[in-house]
């Protein structure tokens, strides 16, 4: 479909990476790997046009489209969250007058055998297949399914996108780019700014997306649970994983440790070579050994080894000062913002050394709780916070907050106290501040590197109870595994707002999780909610039908029940299919190799003369017509599925 051929890209005379080549084929859902500042986002600006590689080209087919949902992007939109969804589309509105113009040319013609005329009649063609597939009359309402599920209510739709927070403007421009159906989707973090809820709504619509998807990001679990191929960026070079994320790390574990063993065998080797060359140099009898060895040592190609870049925060957090058994409890807590009600009434308690989630949708209070405890806004009910309780504190904007015009190294040292002073440098050490980054200005840090500081300003003042407001942005996967196992060791009580599912998993044994207005208690890890979440939809679901069924008689619950079936036999169908096409071009590549001996005799006489070639020539090809039937049965099926 796509060809990226031997591109380069350099920023300041320091190469990024060099002679990057791969395919990117019909379908494939891709996971793009590797730490930041390798190059993952300048990649996808290059597919997009939007950066000029330094060298090579990537061939996009004419009739191929492409989307792109950067991770930050400059809104200015008077419209509101429909409108400025269905805008998507005004491209159609130009076809439609192009249509009308090829339309009234081709009336007024009768050069009926011309060249042109029988073009404008391909254009014609071309621009209503487009308006077909587009299909105008159902674009409001896949405008609306895509909005609810990435978490607007019905009554947000007539909202100005302007008065929406950036989080919530960027959700409108990944609307926009699913309701446009791109070939190729490609996505730098689309998770940053969503829910749990929403990333499973992604989750399952980019599962079944008719096009290519690919994808950068820190979500564990949506790259093992979407992606079949991640293409890792590594210290310049590419390398190309036909797996999803999990795998990719611990094939990518052997190819480090076969690749330490080659260079340690290569040096042995030369070892020993150099150690010949030095010990008959100077013999007449041994000098074309010697010469030789030292021809050899020229042509020999060395193994260099990859150079991994293992830099991620590192710490554990101080340990917890006594507290009494109850941590904080609040009775009929409630919290208004003016006439809006983000919290009715609501009772809880958390006792000491509970590891504690809060879950939601954005907008159900869960950062409002986190900052009544944390006596950031006044609130109505009662709050009682424990014996000899002190709270550490991270917000979402907690980096925001910093003064942008001290140091580094004045952050944390204004507010230190005592002996952990003299410890500074080694704290900021292990949030890979070093040498003269201690020393940069705040405002001159990326986001990571802020929220970083911010992390480590926690480490300043021991408290027993942690409440971190979605800690992981701009967090690394490997940085945010530290993280994890530091918050696993820390002895204190956790409260932890978060939407990275992999973070959660085993972190937390109880939630909360927040619903209009309330707040709901669950015991248990973070996917035996979402399971049960899940169980409790299609339930109501289904209640749903049985109240429809009243009203409109039977059969509505055996339809839904009959659509649900169809779609899995779909996917069912869809996914052999790309597993025959798989195979199908794995074996003709091995195909082309064979061939390719074929027309090389004097170099594989051998086999050719013993018949081994030609008789693994006609296996391959006997395989590749038997699963190109298989194909094309399929390939009837999933028509037929379609047109039930």
């Amino acid at each position: 479909m796509i060809s990226v051929i031997n591109i380069s890209k350099e920023f300041g005379g320091e190469s990024l990476f060099a002679n990057f080549t791969f395919n990117i084929n019909p379908k494939e859902r891709i996971g793009l790997a590797g730490n930041n500042g390798t190059g993952k986002t300048t990649l996808l600006r290059i597919i997009m046009s939007e950066t000029e590689p330094d060298t090579g080209e990537v061939v996009i087919p004419r009739d191929i489209t492409l989307g792109y949902l950067p991770q930050e992007k400059k809104i200015n939109s008077r419209a509101n969250v429909l409108d400025e969804t269905l805008r998507a589309f005004d491209f159609l509105e130009k076809l439609k007058k192009k249509l009308k113009n090829i339309q009234s040319e081709i009336e007024i013609r009768n050069d009926y055998g011309s060249r042109l005329y029988h073009r404008l009649l391909e254009e014609q063609s071309g621009i209503m297949e487009q308006l077909r597939l587009a299909e105008p009359e159902k674009l409001r309402g896949n405008a609306e399914k895509i909005l609810t599920g990435l978490g607007f209510d019905p009554d947000d739709f007539q909202k100005p996108v302007s008065q929406l927070s950036f989080g919530w403007q960027m959700r409108v421009e990944l609307a926009k780019l699913l309701l446009l159906n791109p070939d190729l989707l490609m996505l730098d973090e689309p998770t940053n700014h969503l829910d749990i809820e929403s990333i499973q709504w992604l989750e399952d619509f980019l599962a079944t997306y008719s096009g290519t998807v690919l994808m950068v990001s820190h979500d564990r679990t949506l790259l093992d649970h979407l992606t079949t191929r991640t293409i890792e960026i590594s210290n310049g070079k590419l390398y190309d994983y036909k797996v999803p994320y999990s795998q990719y790390i611990r094939l990518r574990e052997e190819r480090l440790e076969q690749q330490i063993a080659a260079f340690n065998n290569q040096q042995r080797q030369i070892r020993q070579i150099e150690y010949f060359i030095e010990r008959f140099r100077y013999k007449s009898t041994k000098a074309r050994q010697v010469q030789s060895r030292v021809k050899h040592l020229e042509k020999m190609e060395k193994i260099e080894v990859e150079e991994v870049n293992n830099e991620a925060i590192h710490f554990t957090f101080p340990p917890a000062p006594h507290s009494g058994k109850i941590t904080v409890s609040g009775k009929s807590v409630s919290k208004h913002y003016g006439e809006v009600e983000v919290l009715d009434a609501i009772d809880f308690e958390i006792l000491k050394g509970e590891k504690i989630a809060f879950v939601g949708r954005n907008g159900e209070g869960k950062t409002t709780l986190a900052r009544i405890i944390a006596r950031q806004v006044s609130h109505q009910g009662k709050l009682n916070m424990g014996y000899h309780v002190v709270t550490g504190y991270y917000s979402q904007d907690q980096w925001e907050m910093l003064d942008p015009s001290k140091t580094v190294f004045e952050t944390l040292d204004d507010v230190a106290v005592g002996e952990i002073r003299k410890k500074l440098q080694t704290i900021l050490g292990s949030f890979l501040f070093q040498g003269e980054d201690i020393n940069k200005k705040v405002k001159v840090l990326s986001g990571g590197e802020k929220s970083r500081l911010a992390l480590a300003k926690l480490l300043l003042t021991p408290s027993n109870l942690l409440l971190l407001d979605e800690p992981t942005n701009h967090l690394d996967i490997l940085s945010k595994d530290i993280l994890k196992n530091a918050l696993l060791q820390y002895n204190g009580t956790l409260i932890i707002v978060s939407h990275d599912r992999d973070f959660l998993q085993g972190l937390t044994t109880r939630l909360y999780e927040f619903r209009n207005k309330k707040i709901k208690e669950f015991r248990g890890d973070i996917f035996d909610f979402l399971e049960k979440r899940k169980i409790d939809n299609l339930a109501e679901l289904e209640h749903k039908n049985s109240r429809q069924k009243k009203n409109k008689g039977a059969g509505s619950k055996q339809k839904w029940e009959q659509k649900k079936e169809k779609e899995r036999r779909i996917r069912k169908t869809e996914n052999a299919i790309a597993k025959l096409e798989e195979k199908i071009a794995q074996m003709e590549s091995r195909l082309k190799a064979v061939n390719e001996k074929l027309s090389n005799p004097e170099k594989y006489k051998d086999e050719i003369k013993s018949g081994a070639l030609y008789v693994q020539h006609d296996s391959i090809a006997k395989e590749i017509e038997d699963h190109l039937g298989e194909w094309e049965v399929q390939h009837g099926k999933l028509e037929d599925l379609q047109n039930e």
